[in-house]
């Protein structure tokens, strides 16, 4: 066999900007050159092609060093480190996060005046992690040769994986730099490839509004609603409101582009267009805007191990807001079969973020919410505000619990436990995206809708259920997607509230 020869492709050669534009570009070339390394090297393996060292590549990364605290802009929420010192981050996937970077390359420089460094990282890139989405490494290889892999490659590590930068545990790096973001490069890499795991379309296609539901209907109808925006029209207002959507991206590589645009939005590449592939576990399909500003909707399923899944995942993305729209048990006779419950407080009986976020952390309402989806409500609802709304939708404290059969866990019990925490509505996974959304800073809000009233008699029935399904998944939709576009015009230093951020927080929003 022939031998290769191992070689660190990109020198560390650390170099310093004044320019965000120009950072990114050398964090590009560092990506580009390492990952383009490794598959390199990895389909010459594949061949037959061996060596007796190891291939490896690193990530790029990004730094800046200050010498003293700023005085800064406190309005915004992130875009600035705290205190004096070397703050560093490894970076991933610049044709996904470019405009991302850009970003917050620009806000250090703009409010530290010092040069940003870029160089290659301690850590090493998987080479499972050099492949775009889709790519099965895999793939018509021998077990034997299977085997062999990590013999010659870096494989994922989880030691580098964690979530310790977001839940505060983690101090410092190992020649004492604090971290810059609050994710790594390998752990956002895991995230991407498990999002396209889940979700059956590609990371990069996801927007930065999204909208968490756990039943098909609301899928169907946001199919609807998406083709019916992208169809053409003559109309010149409703030309005015669609021109802004570029097309509707579903599982498996189905596209559907704007009629009334001749720019077309992201094309799918044949390699991921999957011909009569299976549903996945949490199909998202993504209405896109210029700037993936557009909304995704994912069908999450049943309970809070899936709502904590998913969400662990989406948050590498950086989305502006997320938002669960599902149905509740209503636990005030008052209540109506299809009233809305907004929630402002949760009861944690999740129990799958109490190691990660205890639960004695509270995970308070953020105005900006609040106020779009309530204002939503009343424009979709024909009511007028204020004391009008009161008469569809209720706010209050909503209970999310693992257990599906909760009704017959002891009657007494649960009512001294919603009376005590004032409890309107329960399902299982509100509480679960609002705390993961604290926890990884992502604004989040949660808008239900009351489909049976277990306390009071009425339970769920097939032909009560599917008619309630029919009448109100319609509505619900088209408040969520109002409530969207109603954020998306406040602007992004609006809605990411200084509320999610802590005293000693990392500088990447």
């Amino acid at each position: 066999m022939s031998e290769l020869k191992p070689f660190r492709p990109t020198p560390d050669h650390r170099r310093l900007f004044y320019n965000a534009d120009e950072a990114f570009a050398y964090v590009k070339e560092i990506y580009d050159t390492n990952a383009g390394y490794l598959r390199e090297n990895f389909n010459e393996f594949t061949r037959g092609k061996v060596t007796e060292g190891r291939i490896t590549a690193n990530y790029p990364y990004i730094a800046i060093t200050t010498v003293h605290a700023e005085k800064v802009d406190s309005r915004l929420s992130f875009g600035f480190v705290q205190g004096a010192g070397t703050f560093r981050i490894s970076l991933t996937r610049p044709d996904i996060f470019e405009e991302y970077y850009k970003t917050q390359f620009a806000l250090l420089l703009r409010n530290h005046k010092q040069p940003l460094e870029v160089g290659v990282a301690q850590e090493r890139m998987p080479v499972h992690f050099a492949f775009a989405e889709g790519m099965h490494l895999e793939e018509g290889l021998t077990p034997e040769i299977v085997q062999q892999i990590r013999n010659h490659f870096d494989m994922p590590n989880l030691a580098d994986m964690d979530d310790s930068i977001v839940n505060g545990t983690f101090g410092t790096f190992s020649d004492g730099a604090r971290p810059l973001a609050l994710f790594t490069a390998p752990r956002v890499d895991y995230s991407l490839h498990r999002l396209r795991h889940y979700t059956g379309t590609n990371p990069a296609h996801f927007q930065k509004f999204v909208i968490f539901t756990n039943y098909q209907f609301y899928m169907d109808e946001f199919v609807r609603m998406a083709q019916s925006i992208l169809s053409k029209t003559d109309n010149p207002e409703e030309l005015a409101y669609r021109k802004h959507y570029l097309s509707l991206m579903e599982p498996g590589g189905r596209i559907t582009h704007n009629a009334n645009l001749a720019i077309k939005g992201p094309e799918i590449a044949p390699h991921e267009i999957q011909s009569g592939a299976r549903m996945p576990q949490m199909p998202a399909y993504h209405l896109v805007r210029e700037g993936n500003n557009g909304v995704t909707v994912v069908n999450i399923g049943i309970g809070p191990s899936n709502a904590k899944n998913i969400s662990d995942h989406i948050a590498v993305l950086r989305p502006h807001a997320w938002m669960m729209l599902g149905h509740c048990a209503g636990l005030h006779d008052t209540q109506r079969l299809g009233d809305y419950v907004l929630a402002h407080a949760y009861v944690r009986d999740d129990n799958v973020l109490n190691r990660d976020l205890p639960q004695w952390v509270p995970v308070p309402a953020l105005a900006e919410m609040q106020k779009a989806m309530e204002q939503a409500v009343a424009a979709i609802t024909g009511k007028t505000g204020g004391y009008d709304v009161k008469s569809v939708m209720r706010t209050g404290t909503v209970v999310t619990v693992d257990n599906r059969n909760w009704e017959i866990t002891g009657h007494h019990k649960l009512m001294e436990r919603f009376s005590k925490s004032r409890a309107i509505a329960l399902d299982m996974e509100s509480a679960t995206i609002a705390a993961n959304g604290f926890r990884f800073r992502v604004p989040y809000g949660t808008l239900l809708c009351v489909s049976d009233k277990p306390l009071h008699g009425e339970i769920k029935l097939p032909g009560m259920a599917n008619k309630f399904y029919k009448d109100q998944v319609d509505q619900h939709l088209k408040i969520g997607m109002l409530a969207m576009e109603l954020l998306r015009e406040q602007g992004v230093e609006n809605l990411h509230s200084r509320k999610l951020r802590s005293f000693c927080e990392s500088a990447f929003q």
